[in-house]
């Protein structure tokens, strides 16, 4: 009786982890840093992998512009393997490729545009997006 009680326990115990509800997250990288940039693309990765029916947003822009240059980014294979996905979208700030002189052909390929990084994050967030900055 007690192995049937205990048997019960774990198997509640281990639904009440498993993820319940898709959740949309969005993360925030402005750091030059290239080993924020990597850290950035493998946590985006693995959340992505780990919970496929959620939605995941990486938003680039200020000093992060590196991470989606396709000739010298520290992160470009995790990136271009991830953006595959159909649960994750990474975006530039449009501003911040016109202050860097970039034309999206200078962009890890499936990475798209936004008007303005900051404001993309402000309006998922209003949208009940959770967020992640990606910091050193």
């Amino acid at each position: 009786m007690k192995n049937l009680i205990l048997s019960l326990l774990l198997l509640v115990s281990g639904l009440t982890l498993a993820q319940s509800e898709p959740i949309k997250v969005v993360f925030d990288v402005t750091s030059s840093n290239p080993d924020v940039h990597r850290t950035a693309a493998k946590h985006l990765r693995l959340m992505a992998e780990a919970y496929p029916d959620s939605e995941f947003e990486l938003v680039v822009y200020s000093g992060a512009i590196k991470m989606v240059d396709r000739k010298s980014s520290a992160a470009g294979e995790t990136l271009e393997e991830v953006v595959k996905r159909d649960n994750v979208s990474v975006v530039v700030c449009a501003q911040t490729m016109k202050r860097h002189e970039m034309e999206m052909d200078d962009l890890i390929p499936g990475i798209r545009s936004v008007p303005d990084g900051i404001f993309e994050i402000v309006m998922l967030q209003k949208k009940g997006w959770g967020y992640i900055k990606e910091v050193n």
